[in-house]
């Protein structure tokens, strides 16, 4: 009976095709994922939060303009884009305590410092002008506390989506890091859900500045909670251990490799062979310095390395979709408020988005496990492309609000293949990227993301009149279209190929009932 349990699981793991040792890795405690779940949903919904409140508090400060919206973006994505790369490597050569121990401090308590200066703004309404420098030093001290809670956020975000989820699924079967992404981003996209309809309800219900004062009050008591719960899954998970030690070793050795390879300094006696030579200007020499110096920079040593990755195409058209203002981010929602919608409606509209892109969550895995993560990709983001369609038609469309409503709607339901195409990329990047480079990806992927949603916000400063609201839709559908170009591209290098029309079942009967047409003639 022994023996015939045996042959039964040893033919079960066969037909699962798994490939699994012979001594399978310890299953994951339910409660140490829990918590790594919870910790991250806290930290999300302070980011989203942020994120959905800012643009309410600028088009408030400075009404019928952009202007102030596009410059908070611009200032946040433009950190991101300068820095990303080097918090990627920073993460990469730190040990797991410290990054999340400044990680939580940075992210909450810049959070914090946002929140009271905007308390400050709205509680002095006539500081614009009645005290210019205060009014400009508050706005000021908002946008960079800001973008300093927003990068420590990416490097929050690179530690447990690009490293320990990777980590925490290492010898599991494949189906476990799928499923360990999707819930992840599902945790993401119900905060994204919720905290815009919180939000909402409170401007609405209550004031704009009891959301900035209950904002400010959730960063203090949620830092502690979750450097709580990330410890306790660092200590409880021993393959994040042995990771951590890892990449300890991996820094030291480059420590040493570096002050092996230190170059030396060698006199040259005046009058030898060698010190007779003419000397090369000094002016070229200080250019060769210059150049030197930049290759061998943080940053430039990050872009090296994304660049020589098989997946930087599929990275590239993720990041093109950054540089859209399609999409329930500050200038959209900016403009929509302009337009007379009202908060409330906004935020439930968001919440909608978000909904359809939990929807993606639980669609993915099944469409992955069927078609590949690589064609998963093509078919979702040619559906989101479809959706935008919406979006543009709307245009052209000047019957009271519903301009408006077609726009939240076609923005709404692209979410679905926008999110699937996110998980494709992703884990094509968790499977392609080495360990030693995958936190440097992650930092530099964020950067040209944050790049690209810097050039978008540039477009908001430029085109700052909410009426030409329309002229940044027809750009951002233009790039957008690039992105699938591209992606479209990177498979057909792959797979020689781009349909398998032979797949479809009316084509395919339609073919066969056709070629014996053709034999006969």
């Amino acid at each position: 009976m022994e023996d015939e349990t045996v042959v039964q699981q040893e033919a079960q793991r066969d037909e699962e095709g798994q490939g699994q040792p012979q001594n399978p890795p310890p299953e994951l405690r339910r409660r140490l994922v829990v918590s790594l779940y919870v910790g991250y949903f806290l930290a999300r919904w302070s980011a989203r939060t942020w994120e959905f409140s800012v643009a309410l508090y600028m088009i408030h400060l400075w009404p019928n303009s952009l202007l102030l919206v596009a410059v908070y973006g611009a200032v946040e994505s433009g950190s991101i884009a300068i820095f990303g790369p080097i918090v990627g490597q920073w993460i990469e050569g730190m040990d797991y305590v410290k990054v999340l121990r400044l990680w939580l401090l940075f992210q909450n308590l810049s959070y914090t410092v946002a929140g009271g200066a905007v308390i400050k703004l709205l509680l002095g309404s006539d500081l614009k002008t009645l005290n210019v420098p205060l009014f400009t030093v508050l706005i000021v001290l908002t946008n960079v506390a800001g973008a300093i809670g927003m990068l420590s956020t990416l490097g929050g975000t690179i530690l447990i989506e690009r490293d320990w989820a990777v980590v925490m699924s290492e010898d599991h079967p494949p189906k476990v890091l799928t499923r360990m992404n999707s819930i992840i981003r599902g945790i993401d996209l119900s905060s994204k859900l919720m905290s815009p309809v919180i939000t909402g309800l409170i401007v609405s219900f209550v004031s704009l500045k009891a959301s900035a004062m209950a904002f400010a009050a959730w960063a203090i008591v949620t830092a502690w909670v979750e450097y709580w719960l990330f410890i306790s899954v660092y200590s409880g998970v021993p393959a994040i251990a042995s990771s951590n030690e890892r990449r300890i070793l991996r820094a030291n050795t480059k420590t040493v490799e570096a002050t092996t390879h230190a170059p030396v300094s060698v006199s040259i006696v005046p009058g030898t062979e060698e010190g007779s030579q003419e000397n090369p200007p000094r002016s070229r020499n200080g250019m060769f310095k210059i150049v030197d110096k930049v290759s061998k920079s943080s940053f430039f040593e990050a872009w090296k390395i994304y660049v020589n990755q098989e997946v930087v195409l599929p990275g590239v058209s993720l990041a093109l979709l950054y540089f859209t203002v399609l999409s329930f981010g500050t200038l959209m929602t900016a403009t929509l408020q302009w337009q007379g919608i009202p908060t409330y409606i906004i935020g439930i509209g968001r919440g909608i988005s978000a909904t359809v892109g939990l929807a993606a969550t639980v669609l993915y895995p099944l469409m992955q496990s069927r078609l590949s993560t690589l064609r998963t990709g093509l078919w979702s983001f040619w559906s989101q492309w479809c959706c935008l369609l919406v979006c543009v038609a709307s245009i052209w469309v000047n019957k009271g609000n519903i301009a408006s409503y077609m726009l939240m709607a076609g923005v709404a339901t692209s979410r679905l293949g926008l999110w699937m195409f996110d998980l494709a990329v992703i884990q094509q990047m968790q499977d392609l990227v080495p360990e030693s480079d995958r936190c440097v990806v992650g930092g530099v992927q964020n950067s040209l993301q944050s790049g690209l949603d810097l050039m978008g916000y540039l477009m908001g400063i430029i085109v700052s009149n909410p009426k030409d609201f329309w002229i940044l839709t027809i750009i951002s559908f233009s790039t957008v279209t690039l992105a699938g170009i591209l992606y479209t591209v990177h498979l057909y290098h792959l797979r020689h190929h781009v349909f398998h029309f032979e797949k479809i079942p009316l084509l395919n009967k339609f073919v066969i009932k056709l070629l014996p047409s053709r034999g006969t003639m």
